[in-house]
């Protein structure tokens, strides 16, 4: 016999959901709309079950499970770069971002500059590039879904740390701003990292073709070294180093 309660279709907010049979359709409805404030790992392990939720979705609903994550975060001081994720980024020829809290970039390459079209200072926010400047939607031809992505990670990120304001508030201006984030994020999908591929038009270079690969050092998930990985022998792969020949030259 399975360890888990039967679980049972019911209609919640105009919507088939599956409801475990220990649970009642309201303790259900407190739980979707964030108003339990505690829920036992029994009921995380049930309802990931129920939903058919995959590893991120069932980390995601553990976060908003646990009320000791829900305090206030002071963030106040800047984050700095790893040194060791900034000796990995010297090491590489391919575009290379560090991204720390909520999209904030710690540093970048100078070829990551040259095939983004954007100069991507230490400080700025890579998400209000991607969803407030017109060329970023012009340069990745797959914007909506690396963008997509990139809300998925943004609402991961809440529920890790929902109690960072300034998470919270750069959440409320993207949404204000950009359909496109609200309609995303009302979907309710999460995900990790933006790990879509990333298909570029630059102007010089031509097709651009790169996979996406995070990483990050154990002792602080809080920043990410991405990695713009391509295919050895193929056009990206000649162009880059001609890109970046152009790019110091100019």
């Amino acid at each position: 016999m399975s360890a888990y309660p039967q679980a049972t279709p019911v209609r919640s907010g105009g919507r088939t959901v599956i409801v475990l049979g220990a649970l009642s359709p309201d303790h259900y409805s407190r739980i979707e709309q964030g108003r339990q404030p505690t829920i036992s790992e029994d009921v995380v392990e049930g309802l990931s079950r129920a939903l058919g939720l995959d590893d991120i979705e069932r980390e995601h609903l553990r976060y908003l499970a646990a009320p000791v994550r829900r305090g206030p975060r002071d963030d106040s001081a800047p984050q700095r770069a790893d040194p060791g994720l900034l000796r990995v980024m010297d090491s590489l020829d391919v575009p290379v971002l560090l991204l720390g809290r909520r999209g904030v970039i710690l540093a970048r390459n100078a070829l990551l500059t040259a095939v983004l079209g954007a100069p991507m200072e230490p400080e700025s926010s890579f998400l209000r590039w991607l969803f407030l400047d017109p060329l970023a939607r012009e340069r990745i031809v797959n914007w909506a879904d690396f963008a997509a992505a990139a809300v998925g990670a943004m609402r991961y990120e809440v529920g890790r740390h929902p109690g960072d304001r300034r998470l919270v508030a750069l959440v409320t201006e993207l949404r204000a701003a950009d359909p496109d984030v609200a309609r995303w994020w009302d979907d309710l999908g999460v995900t990790d990292r933006t790990s879509v591929g990333k298909r570029i038009a630059h102007p010089v270079a031509g097709p651009l073709e790169f996979g996406i690969e995070s990483v990050e050092k154990p002792h602080d998930p809080e920043q990410r070294l991405v990695v713009y990985t391509v295919e050895p022998d193929s056009p990206t792969a000649r162009n880059l180093p001609l890109l970046a020949a152009w790019e110091t030259v100019s």
